[in-house]
């Protein structure tokens, strides 16, 4: 018998000040029965840095033809595209011919051995943002994994903050690929 996913609810306040993005979001998050809480913590890290009113959780883990999450525009293009963890050059590369935007979030312990390795190979990639959680922060997030939680996230000057009841990380994330611009 096959495992079945394990859902978490998230009740999560966003105040954004650096886009004037401020909502709330009731989430389901499913956790493939391969997936960690830090993983999923990650998931919903990149969620509450790029939400918005049409970005959702994909399929990810349970379908190699989309993403972790993605925003997709009224006439089915995708404009973003974002990625948990280490994917290959060739997901990205396709990825980014069909995303306006693809943006990943790694975030274990070996992230600048992976990235090391593959940066070079994905220089053409100009539409390509490349993030590093720092292990101590993916971990923090990760003690903070909850069934049912309630999460505050605030946003300014490129910080952000998760709170639950008793618990607050800030995040600094460190840029490995920043898209080209001309």
């Amino acid at each position: 018998m096959a495992l079945k996913s394990t859902v978490y609810k998230v009740e999560l306040q966003l105040s954004d000040m650096d886009r004037n993005y401020y909502a709330a979001h009731s989430l389901t998050l499913a956790r493939h029965p391969s997936e960690t809480d830090e993983r999923m913590m990650v998931r919903l890290l990149a969620f509450a840095l790029n939400a918005s009113e049409n970005l959702v959780f994909a399929k990810g883990l349970s379908d190699i033809e989309e993403p972790d999450i993605w925003h997709k525009d009224y006439t089915g293009a995708i404009q973003q595209w974002i990625e948990v963890g280490q994917p290959d050059e060739r997901r990205l590369l396709k990825a980014c011919g069909r995303a306006e935007q693809v943006l990943v979030y790694s975030y274990a312990s070996n992230s600048a051995i992976w990235w090391q390795g593959l940066g070079n190979r994905l220089e053409r990639a100009k539409n390509l943002t490349v993030w590093n959680v720092p292990v101590a922060t993916s971990q923090a997030l990760e003690k903070m994994a909850q069934r049912n939680m309630q999460l505050q996230c605030t946003i300014q000057d490129g910080q952000l903050w998760l709170t639950d009841d008793t618990n607050t990380v800030q995040v600094d994330l460190v840029s490995l690929k920043q898209p080209f611009s001309y």
